[in-house]
């Protein structure tokens, strides 16, 4: 069953007199419970495409239709309402409040989707379990690690239960230990049966995934399904390849 199915997308941006094109004819199909690496240099698109996937953008031709709704032509209310109940992000600085507790910000989609209080706490505790920070509830962000801030907001990303997870270079301000551990997360989270959707320009990132998206010039340039993916093992933090 097809989540995203983009046709013939492309999306010009003007700066001054010049017409910059950052996606170029760009056709592909993401399923439900598929795990896929979208990879590229800088200036390749793949922060556009990342927009575009997010509804945080719209493009300037070609249809996407999201969970079979056609979102191309939406306008920023209703894109706003699809990112606050399908859209699950997570990024690169966390993007937390400093001054709230883990609990609070784990909350926030919830509050913007009008869930009574009650609920939302709860949903809210059983995301920190469920990525590992039961004990730290009420820390704030600056008693946290930075990969308990990650998981801070992969809870918040997952609190909504989302259609994807869209993550955003999400161990690119970790060390290679705390990143892993992250990955170890993705795969969980992937393995409970979500869809994840990874930007990355590290490799070797990439090859956690199943699938990987290679973007250059506006182009998909090559898209392929992993033989030998790498599954991060959670005792020992080795690798394993499948």
């Amino acid at each position: 069953m097809n989540i995203i199915n983009i046709e013939h997308i492309s999306k010009v941006y003007k700066v001054g007199t010049e017409e910059v094109h950052a996606l170029r004819d760009v056709t592909l199909r993401i399923d439900k419970n598929e795990y896929v690496a979208i990879m590229g240099p800088s200036g390749s698109g793949k922060s556009t495409l990342m927009n575009m996937l997010g509804c945080l953008d719209t493009p300037s031709s070609g249809i996407y239709q999201f969970n079979s709704v056609n979102v191309s032509q939406m306008t920023d209310n209703d894109l706003a309402k699809i990112r606050n109940k399908e859209i699950g992000f997570v990024f690169q600085t966390f993007n937390l409040l400093p001054r709230s507790d883990a609990l609070h910000n784990v909350e926030l989609p919830l509050i913007y989707a009008g869930i009574p209080s009650s609920e939302r706490k709860e949903r809210a505790k059983k995301a920190l379990i469920d990525v590992g920070l039961g004990d730290r509830i009420h820390h704030k962000p600056n008693e946290l690690s930075g990969g308990q801030r990650q998981r801070v907001a992969v809870a918040r990303a997952l609190v909504t239960n989302p259609s994807i997870i869209l993550a955003d270079e999400p161990t690119g301000n970790l060390d290679s230990k705390t990143g892993e551990e992250i990955m170890v997360l993705f795969n969980e989270i992937y393995e409970a049966g979500n869809t994840i959707i990874l930007v990355t320009h590290e490799e070797y990132i990439a090859e956690h995934a199943a699938r990987i998206i290679r973007i250059k010039d506006g182009y998909v340039e090559k898209d392929e399904y992993v033989t030998k993916r790498y599954i991060p093992k959670k005792d020992n933090l080795n690798v394993e390849q499948v």
